[in-house]
């Protein structure tokens, strides 16, 4: 009978423990819902002394990815140059850091600007990984195993154009489609595959690709694909790539589409770096959008409203906050755009300079391109810092300039957080003592 209740007590154990392990999992870009949102509850309010001692850390190599994670599995890419060019995608213990898995394929970089490593995140879904390469190669592992359930080489299948900083934006899976942004030739801008047999299932738009992840809003009843190319923001049924509705946003200069759209109470905005911001409003009752308001300043240096780089911006409430095109920390108006403050409190001004921001609670916790964690509030009235902490160094393979830097999305997962830089992978615990 002891026997027995033990048995059962076990497995009401192993069965907590998955459940808990399924909630916190961050098994895409930008988390479960590519929204940037933390929803975990039991974490540190504050860094003590400002210090996090790391739980583990192992090496890997260069790269711009963020880690994923999902069932316990911390998932990560990275690019050797010697003694040949491959890239690599890696699977890990979220516990102990032990390597679970890994698998390396030749990938020579032609043409690539910044050639550090690749650039989009993995995406987990259903017992699968799918990874992406800076010049196209796209996979579909057995995420447990590690073995090639199927793959693609875009670049010889769709003659894809890649961009000058290499293919980025993280796969997309919604229902049975994995959806890929990647700026192939005769109408393949975006590509849906099957996510379990890796056939074509659609195609569309011939615009080139940027370096933007597209996403998923509720529309009008409807679940509605958002991507923002290098020639226009569309809006697109998921299972068909059917247009339901488009707007132009030609680049100035040159195609900086880096962050991700924001969709927030019917409300989306886009901002790029030479080419400013536009807000746009999701009518709630039909398929269309309209401009709300788009603003562009005279250069990078003398910016009007919001010019992004890298940071995906937030929208909470009536305002906007974003990492302007220097690392300036502004709160705008969300109905006009213009400027409520500006602080250079949370990162060092520099070209580029950026910040990762992620929502929890009531909170914004930042991740810096100083390798700094910060847990802080934003509002109409401010920048207020609750505490910041140290928890890995910049390295140069990213950026070569200011003694490197941290450019790489941490993932929040299982009350911890998990971060790279070009030399390591590493594991912070940030529950809370129990």
């Amino acid at each position: 009978m002891v026997v027995r209740e033990k048995s059962k007590l076990v497995i009401i154990i192993v069965i907590l423990l998955n459940i808990q392990a399924l909630a916190g999992d961050w098994p895409q870009w930008r988390g479960c819902n590519r929204d940037g949102v933390w929803r975990e509850k039991g974490v540190v309010e504050t860094f003590e002394d400002g210090q996090l001692p790391v739980l583990w850390r192992t090496e890997i190599a260069n790269g711009y990815s963020g880690p994923t994670a999902a069932n316990g599995r911390i998932y990560v890419t990275d690019r050797l140059t010697s003694p040949k060019e491959v890239e690599r995608v890696h699977c890990f213990d979220a516990g102990t850091g032990e390597e679970i898995w890994s698998y390396a394929y030749e990938c020579k970089y032609q043409k690539v600007g910044y050639p550090d490593g690749p650039r989009a995140a993995v995406t987990i879904d259903d017992g699968r990984a799918y990874s992406l390469g800076t010049t196209g190669n796209l996979f579909c592992f057995d995420a447990v195993k590690g073995s090639v359930l199927w793959s693609k080489n875009l670049k010889l299948e769709y003659e894809i154009r890649v961009p000058i900083w290499g293919i980025s934006a993280a796969p997309l899976v919604e229902d049975n489609l994995v959806i890929i942004h990647a700026g192939g030739k005769d109408n393949a801008c975006l590509i849906a595959f099957d996510k379990v047999s890796g056939q074509e299932r659609w195609r569309t738009l011939n615009d080139p690709a940027s370096y933007s992840a597209p996403i998923i809003i509720e529309q009008a009843g409807k679940r509605v694909l958002v991507c923002w190319t290098g020639a226009s923001i569309s809006g697109l049924a998921p299972s068909t790539g059917k247009v339901y509705w488009q707007h132009p946003f030609k680049p100035f200069r040159m195609v900086i589409n880096i962050a991700t759209p924001v969709f927030e109470d019917g409300y989306l905005f886009f901002s790029s770096f030479y080419d400013g911001s536009i807000l746009l409003k999701a009518a709630p009752d039909k398929l269309a959008i309209e401009k709300v308001w788009q603003r562009k300043g005279a250069s990078e240096t003398n910016t009007d409203s919001l010019h992004c780089c890298i940071s995906t911006p937030i929208i909470q409430g009536d305002y906007i906050y974003g990492v302007d095109s220097h690392g300036e920390l502004r709160c705008l108006e969300l109905q006009t755009g213009d400027r409520v403050w500006e602080s250079l409190d949370a990162v060092p001004k520099a070209r580029w300079a950026n910040i990762h921001m992620v929502r929890h609670e009531d909170k914004i916790w930042m991740f810096n391109e100083r390798g700094e964690l910060i847990i802080c509030k934003l509002s109409p009235e401010g920048f207020h810092e609750i505490s910041r902490a140290k928890i890995i160094e910049p390295t140069k393979g990213q950026l070569g300039q200011r003694d490197g830097v941290c450019w790489a999305h941490p993932a929040f997962a299982y009350k911890h957080v998990y971060i790279r830089n070009d030399r390591e992978l590493l594991c912070i615990d940030l529950s809370i003592e129990e």
